[in-house]
């Protein structure tokens, strides 16, 4: 995966001080990630109904209703998934770095993973609940804790996991068939909405009052059964793919990645349609229904997610077009963590107190394009950034931190960290 540098000088300064070249292709994965997390995010910015198994009585025309099975289908549990596996690969060779240079590398990685955990903190209180920065920093210590492992050793551990979370939500789907129904009256589940979104347009401090009462009601549940365990079975895949040389090798080779694709998008396609469908029925599913739908997805995701992973990188081996494709995406990529607040902030300005409080009030589809314009603008201005930057806004602020001392801010050279 690792593409020549700009000149072999620079590689021998960078293989002398034991500080990794860039993986060009791993910062095209994080910009096209970028993507997925800003579409599945804006959702829950946009309606205060996300996540409570009733669709949005104000948006039930059937173009409401296909925008949110396509979202469901194509981004819900596939981008955290992608980001998540980046996030272990570039960890691990972040871990392996230090370990060559002879420094004490692991107050370094906890002052990073500190400061990621003080980003997150803020994150969620100030711009949105549904943060994943507090849980990565949190599980970054299992991944060091676990940085001897044996690539394949992480990678039995990660599937074992997946497999137990997906077993688990299936075993409790087979014993709430079995049970009486317990629904949630719909009159009450309407309620908590509306007043989610009307404390969400009264003001700042109601604002932030909310999200704290989003992350005691159910966003912690969510982290801690479902995207914790698989967010952490994917930091060992990424640590395994790091330590292996497996991704670096298949990303250069076209014909593998073609297999990857035709292999697991079939399996993960079916999860994913079923996953959407019972979602997003315009009828409300017995909660046995959704936790089976949910077993399913969290079973096959991963195999949607390493297809959007080989088709990914196929496409950048695609000659001049892929070059392109790569020149847009890696710059975004580059400062992913400066991208990611900046769509929060962007997603609190238009939907809260904090600008317009349009919770509620904006359409899927006006959601939808509304995210691609802002993906959009976020490429052109990451690379214009880039050119002239060593790091990103937050980027540069976590690697101060880390280091305990100001890094560059202009570019001078090609930053090969």
């Amino acid at each position: 995966m690792t593409q020549t540098p700009p000149n072999a000088d620079h590689a021998h300064q960078a293989a002398g001080t034991g500080t990794p070249p860039r993986e060009h292709a791993i910062d095209a994965l994080r910009g096209f990630a970028l993507l997925g997390i800003l579409v599945v995010n804006a959702g829950s910015f946009a309606s205060t109904y996300f996540g409570l198994g009733v669709a949005d009585p104000a948006f039930s025309r059937p173009v409401d209703h296909a925008v949110r099975w396509f979202i469901s289908l194509v981004f819900e549990t596939k981008f955290y998934l992608l980001f998540s596996l980046l996030f272990g690969y570039s960890f691990a060779l972040q871990m392996d770095a230090a370990q060559r240079s002879g420094s004490a590398f692991v107050p370094r990685l906890l002052r990073r993973l500190a400061g990621l955990l003080l980003l997150g903190v803020a994150h969620a209180w100030l711009l949105f609940s549904g943060d994943i920065l507090v849980t990565y920093a949190l599980l970054g210590l299992l991944l060091l804790a676990l940085r001897q492992l044996r690539p394949g050793t992480a990678a039995v551990m990660a599937v074992a996991l997946l497999a137990l979370v997906s077993a688990g939500w299936g075993l409790l789907a087979w014993l709430m068939s079995l049970a009486p129904p317990m629904d949630w009256p719909l009159a009450e589940i309407h309620a908590k909405a509306q007043q989610a979104a009307q404390a969400y347009r009264s003001g700042a401090i109601a604002a932030i009052a909310q999200r704290g009462r989003d992350m005691a009601d159910g966003v912690w549940f969510v982290l801690v059964f479902v995207q914790g365990p698989c967010a952490l079975a994917m930091f060992l895949l990424g640590l395994a793919a790091h330590r292996s040389g497996y991704l670096a090798t298949i990303a250069l080779q076209p014909a593998r990645l073609r297999r990857w694709v035709l292999c697991c998008l079939p399996v993960g396609g079916l999860g994913a349609w079923v996953y959407a469908t019972a979602q997003n029925s315009t009828t409300r599913q017995p909660d046995h229904v959704s936790a089976a739908a949910l077993a399913l997805d969290l079973a096959t995701a991963p195999f949607l997610t390493f297809s959007y992973v080989a088709a990914l990188l196929w496409a950048l081996q695609s000659g001049a077009a892929g070059r392109r494709l790569g020149a847009w995406l890696e710059p975004a990529g580059r400062m992913a963590l400066s991208n990611y607040l900046l769509q929060s902030l962007v997603g609190a300005l238009v939907f809260t107190a904090y600008g317009l409080a349009l919770v509620g009030r904006v359409s899927p589809l006006t959601v939808l394009l509304g995210c691609l314009a802002l993906y959009a603008a976020q490429l052109v201005q990451s690379r214009r950034w880039m050119a002239l930057h060593a790091y990103g806004p937050a980027e540069w602020l976590l690697r101060a931190f880390t280091l305990l001392r100001w890094p560059a801010w202009q570019r001078t050279a090609h930053p090969v960290e």
